[in-house]
């Protein structure tokens, strides 16, 4: 008699517990994925090994454009910026880093 091993129970518990973090900081927070992996590594964040941080950015199913635009229109709203403004700081690696096309999207989409 075989035993069948399905895929989810040779994940380590860390690696699902980075990939639920992962997803709740995108819905939650408009984050990047740049942005995620960082909070999820840090060892003022979330504290996991890298590799379960790789493993939850590697998996994570979610528009990144649509969370770019999120927090365009957060900065535009509650900060009055411009355009490039904005732009500036969605891709800065010291701001939310998504990356220019994520960026782009966003100004171009915002009303």
């Amino acid at each position: 008699m075989e035993t069948e091993v399905k895929e989810e129970d040779t994940i380590p518990r860390e690696y699902k517990a980075a990939l639920q973090k992962a997803a709740s900081y995108a819905e939650n927070m408009y984050m990047s994925k740049a942005a995620i992996y960082d909070q999820l590594v840090s060892e003022y964040g979330e504290g996991f090994p890298p590799e379960a941080a790789q493993y939850a950015i590697d998996n994570i199913e979610w528009n990144w454009k649509e969370n770019a635009l999120k927090k365009a229109q957060s900065y535009a709203e509650t900060m009055s910026m411009s355009d490039s403004s904005i732009y500036e700081q969605l891709v800065s690696e010291h701001g939310e880093k998504f990356t220019p096309e994520e960026a782009q999207y966003a100004i171009d989409n915002l009303k």
